[in-house]
């Protein structure tokens, strides 16, 4: 079997002019980065912005396995879907980040026969978004540095700074530094730390902004940290905010590639679920919808994350209406909610598989709760058993879901035209009635109780004192009336990751909050969620290698 790397390479890729044409896209639109890559200028949104917005479809999964379940390789297969069954479908997904690449999860390009290209690039270096985004954090972090050594006028509290230096590596060893050591010319010692870059509040402020007076106007109002009489600095008071927006102005502009079967995708902006919002950029999802008839997009790891964060933050500020919810799920990971350990996954057990069923019915019932319909995609794996596939269909018939095999991993296109058909149909005769969870205007006591009860299960939510001094403060800074963004694992709909299934008695304890003012939401932490991941003991790192002529090898 070819790997993933060795598809990509075998691929015809199309100049990027001739993929911008399907969407109607002229030459004069679009700013090429080689052969392959393009970003797209700021005249296709106003030339655009008057269009009617196609059908927005989200693809998320239930909980996952560590190695993931492919949701995005569904993501890609089903828009090739859509287009071969001759529905006009753009595809709109999250950039990879180098940590996942060079870690354990691998990257974020899709898989087998549904992949965009060129996936190296993709999958490295890309457009330089996530530089762009690393540049303008740690510019940030360098004025309140030298803020700091230049005689401090705003009485910055270096015991109270709240912004983190940021870079796109998993470093463990970079979570809790200290800065500024040795002479006094190296700046004034204190405590620091490193966040993954897409973590940062930069990243999810390119994520949420509208346009580049938006961008602006978001940097400006980054709550760095406090002055000494415990009054808010932000980032507008220190004068470098025009010096970030030069630094990501093109890395606001949405990046075009394309499917191995040379459809249209956008690859913009990538926030992880766990510790962010977890969903590409509104600026190439509402570009898209203003492109095609149909957009497909996605919401990181399972629907107690990336999508109740879609419904609740994306959607909510950019006036988006998903009309259609794609549920991915596996049977090894149902088995694996079932109690299978990791290494058994492959064998047939129809026992566990109907005990871990429960996590499907879940998410099943979750995102019924925003008023979106919902259409089941199990992602076929070899070691799939008749026996097994029906205890799925029988799940989803008694839950009043279509649900669909699919192959696209192994057949492309034509391994999700049933999948796609099946989408059309549910978006044709079910009506998409979204609605957020909760009013945002709610207090944040409340707005967690809401999440924590009707999508996580839990009998309610508990706060340590860390988390009661954050809330405190950030009431009173009058932040409290807006979306709530949940650090969580991704491998439980509780915070604890060993609770597999359908968790019952527990609560979620909060150890601490933090007020993305710049994005709009506030950050919860649970659980021993962090936001600079670590390297596994054999990273994917080791097995990657580029030879003489530039080559690359072993990229999954």
């Amino acid at each position: 079997m070819l790997s993933d790397i060795e598809i990509a390479k075998q691929a015809k890729m199309k100049k990027i002019g001739e993929i911008a044409l399907k969407l109607g896209i002229s030459e004069d639109e679009i700013e090429p980065y080689g052969h392959f890559k393009a970003k797209l200028s700021e005249s296709v949104f106003e030339r655009t912005k008057n269009e009617p917005d196609g059908k927005l479809i989200l693809v998320t999964a239930i909980n996952p396995t560590p190695a993931g379940e492919g949701k995005t390789t569904v993501s890609v297969g089903l828009a090739e879907s859509l287009n071969k069954i001759g529905k006009k479908t753009a595809l709109a997904l999250r950039e990879p980040s180098l940590g996942p690449v060079f870690g354990i999860k691998g990257g974020a390009a899709g898989g087998g026969y549904a992949q965009v290209v060129p996936m190296e690039d993709i999958n490295l270096h890309f457009t330089g978004d996530m530089h762009a985004i690393t540049a303008a954090n740690n510019l940030l972090c360098a004025l309140i540095d030298n803020h700091l050594q230049q005689g401090n006028p705003l009485r910055i509290d270096q015991r109270r700074i709240l912004f983190k230096r940021c870079m796109d590596m998993n470093d463990r060893a970079l979570r809790q530094v200290v800065i500024g050591l040795g002479s006094k010319a190296n700046g004034v010692p204190r405590e620091d730390g490193f966040q993954i870059t897409v973590a940062s509040e930069i990243m999810a402020i390119l994520c949420l902004a509208s346009d580049l007076a938006d961008l602006k106007k978001r940097l400006e109002s980054i709550l760095v940290g406090y002055d000494l009489d415990g009054n808010p600095v932000y980032a507008g008071q220190l004068g470098g905010c025009g010096a970030m927006t030069a630094l990501l102005k093109d890395a606001l502009k949405p990046n075009l590639v394309q499917t191995l079967e040379n459809n249209p995708a956008f690859i913009h902006g990538g926030p992880f679920a766990n510790i962010a919002h977890g969903c590409n950029s509104v600026r190439a999802t509402k570009l898209a919808l203003k492109l095609s008839d149909y957009t497909v997009t996605e919401a990181g790891f399972g629907s107690d994350l990336g999508a109740e964060k879609f419904m609740d933050i994306k959607c909510r500020m950019a006036g988006l209406k998903p009309s259609c919810v794609v549920l991915v799920a596996t049977i090894r990971a149902l088995k694996y909610n079932g109690g299978v350990p990791r290494a058994e996954l492959t064998t047939e057990n129809v026992a566990a598989l109907e005990k871990g069923t429960v996590n499907l019915r879940t998410h099943i019932e979750n995102m019924r709760k925003f008023g979106v319909p919902v259409v089941v995609a199990i992602n076929r794996f070899a070691s799939d058993t008749d026996a097994e596939i029906a205890v799925i269909e029988r799940v989803c018939a008694e839950m009043g879901a279509q649900v669909s095999l699919t192959e696209i991993f192994a057949k492309g296109s034509e391994g999700g035209i049933d999948l796609a058909n099946k989408v059309v149909s549910t978006i044709e005769n079910c009506e998409s009635r979204y609605a957020p969870l909760y009013d945002e205007k709610l207090p944040i006591k409340e707005k967690l109780d809401i999440i924590a009860k009707e999508i996580y299960r839990a009998d309610g939510v508990t706060y340590t004192s860390q988390a009661e001094k954050a809330l405190a403060e950030i009431e009173k800074l009058g932040f409290d009336k807006i979306p709530v963004c949940v650090a969580k694992t991704q491998y439980s709909l509780s915070d604890d990751p060993a609770k597999l299934g359908r968790p019952e008695n527990f609560t979620i304890t909060v150890r601490d909050m933090k007020v993305s003012a710049g994005a709009g939401f506030v950050v919860v932490y649970t659980g021993d969620i962090l936001t600079m991941p670590g390297l596994p003991k054999k990273p994917a790192a080791e097995s990657i290698d580029c030879d003489n002529e530039g080559k690359i090898y072993g990229l999954f």
